[in-house]
């Protein structure tokens, strides 16, 4: 029987990208469904992105996620977007069909929102706020309005920004948005049920870092979410549980979003509970 030494490749590119465990999560679900897939993580410029791009086709790549800078960027060079993809104006992720074409999809905010779900908290109603109107922000805001949410604030220091994505979920979506410039020390709308970064402040190497806000205006019951996952007790959820709310890390985000890419990828379920161990353990021997 001839044998077939050619895995299949996926992957992560970004910029920074060296402290990103998906990878020992994704291939942790290739393990256990026996199928001969390899996740390669790659430090991949702004500038250098179109190349990076190209490339998918040359190395018979089947997709790659993307994280900071390029969910934005990538998306001129592509061949198709989701819908999801195409509201939100990000893609977290490109699927390589067998002719070649190039789909982004986005998962970040489907993700968050199962993540939540699964720690028993719903968003029929929430007021929710912001930090931070990148793709990330924009992936979230967008599906906690579909989500149920009645309304999002966006707060972000280029405040033309915070008012692109408030318009994009008043316009898309059934909840009601606002926008305002995040000053130094901006305090938390008063009545927000979910608060939630969606900035890379605090993120490694930088771990020190949190967002410059009030935080004597976090108060008992507020639920505080990260996206920040590395490391995953951030400073901002430190100071979060400090004021009594209820806080959720970023990995939970990151393995449900990952159990999305790889059933994209693969066309089959992802073990969700072996991605969630997989991130559990490589956490405590970091």
């Amino acid at each position: 029987m001839t044998r077939n030494y050619r895995s299949q490749l996926t992957g992560l590119f970004g910029d920074p990208v060296d402290d990103n465990p998906t990878g020992i999560m994704e291939e942790a679900g290739y393990a256990a469904r026996g199928l001969d897939y390899r996740y390669v993580t790659m430090k991949v410029s702004r500038e250098d992105l179109p190349d990076a791009i190209r490339a998918l086709r040359a190395l018979n790549f089947r997709g790659v996620n993307l994280t900071m800078p390029h969910k934005i960027d990538v998306l001129p060079l592509l061949d198709e977007l989701s819908a999801a993809a195409r509201i939100i104006g990000a893609a977290n992720t490109v699927i390589v069909e067998d002719d070649g074409r190039l789909i982004g999809e986005n998962t970040d905010g489907k993700g968050f929102v199962e993540a939540l779900a699964r720690a028993g908290i719903g968003l029929d109603g929430a007021r929710v706020t912001i930090l931070g109107a990148g793709g990330a922000a924009r992936a979230i805001g967008v599906e906690c309005a579909l989500a149920g949410a009645s309304s999002l604030t966006v707060i972000n220091r280029t405040v033309a920004r915070a008012h692109d994505l408030a318009d994009l979920i008043d316009s898309q979506t059934p909840a009601s948005a606002d926008a305002s410039a995040w000053t130094p020390g901006i305090g938390v709308p008063e009545g927000t049920d979910v608060l939630i970064n969606a900035t890379s402040i605090g993120f490694s190497p930088d771990s020190d870092a949190r967002p410059d806000i009030d935080y004597s205006t976090i108060v008992p019951g507020m639920i505080v979410s990260d996206v920040v996952f590395s490391p995953a007790r951030t400073r901002f959820l430190q100071a979060a549980d400090e004021r009594g709310a209820t806080t959720i890390t970023g990995l939970g985000m990151l393995a449900c979003q990952g159990a999305r890419n790889f059933t994209l990828w693969t066309g089959v379920d992802a073990p969700l509970d072996v991605l969630e161990a997989a991130l559990a353990a490589e956490l405590a021997r970091e």
